[in-house]
């Protein structure tokens, strides 16, 4: 019965994610939803600035807290092994919720494309992102990320084991094409207004100062290869190739100058 009742856990948290996940797509986009981002204002413009970087500051908190190793472990113990991961999707999924029922639109338009050809690019541009983020997950192991596999092996009386390190489709080129894709969809919009600025300046500056927490725990946890991949890897930006290794001692050996270890051509920006 623990076993079942595990499964439908994680599947009930796997739905609440995609629930929030397409409202929130709908929300950015001003799609079918009741009250979207760029809806009018029905408070003043001090209070809603207040709320609404409290909204983003929490769900920067929840993101952050929750996926530190620290207090995964002590989260295990209350809840199992194998629903900690769903409990934090579930967790996420649930300060989302929040955010889109207490933020309050801000008003003003920062810009607003009007040429036909102006509108589609951004449209499409909306989608690509949306698209990458989706994509991204899948690369890696969708189910996984976001706990299935976790409850699946337990239902199957089987245990969990950690995914080995792989850079496969897009994270050959950028370390966070995840983090691309958000930043892309939360940017990409024909009429940018003051309400929508906030909420993708917010979003955007949390990526950026979440990324060297995320990879201090990576390089913990993967050690050398992953060191070498972010060496050699972009985190928001490809890289230009540089020498390495046997291309390196060529380089020496016919009297060319290669790149100090440890720098790139171009530098990188972030996941």
């Amino acid at each position: 019965m623990k076993r079942w009742f595990l499964l439908l856990y994680g599947v009930f948290c796997y739905a609440t994610f995609l629930a929030s996940f397409l409202y929130l797509a709908a929300w950015l986009g001003n799609f079918v939803v009741p009250r979207s981002i760029d809806a009018a204002p029905t408070v003043p413009l001090g209070i809603a600035l207040v709320i609404d970087t409290l909204l983003i500051g929490l769900f920067a908190v929840q993101h952050s807290v929750m996926a530190r190793p620290t207090f995964k472990r002590t989260w295990k113990r209350i809840v199992g092994e194998p629903g900690e991961r769903s409990t934090y999707v579930l967790c996420t999924s649930v300060t989302l919720l929040i955010l889109f029922l207490l933020w309050q639109p801000l008003g003003g338009v920062i810009w607003n494309i009007q040429n036909p050809a102006g509108v589609v690019a951004m449209r499409v541009l909306f989608a690509i992102g949306w698209l990458m983020v989706v994509a991204s997950t899948f690369f890696l192991n969708h189910f996984d990320l976001f706990g299935l596999r976790q409850v699946w092996l337990r239902f199957r009386g089987r245990p969990y084991t950690h995914l080995p390190f792989r850079t496969p489709g897009p994270y050959r080129f950028v370390r966070h094409p995840l983090y691309v894709g958000w930043m892309i969809a939360f940017w990409a919009t024909p009429v940018m207004t003051a309400s929508h600025l906030l909420f993708a300046a917010g979003m955007t500056a949390y990526m950026l100062a979440a990324i060297p927490l995320e990879e201090r725990n990576l390089m913990e946890h993967l050690g050398h290869p992953y060191r070498e991949y972010r060496d050699r890897v972009g985190k928001l930006l490809p890289r230009w190739p540089r020498a390495t290794g046997a291309h390196r001692q060529l380089a020496q050996s016919r009297g060319w100058r290669s790149q100090p270890a440890g720098r790139s051509r171009a530098e990188p920006g972030n996941e």
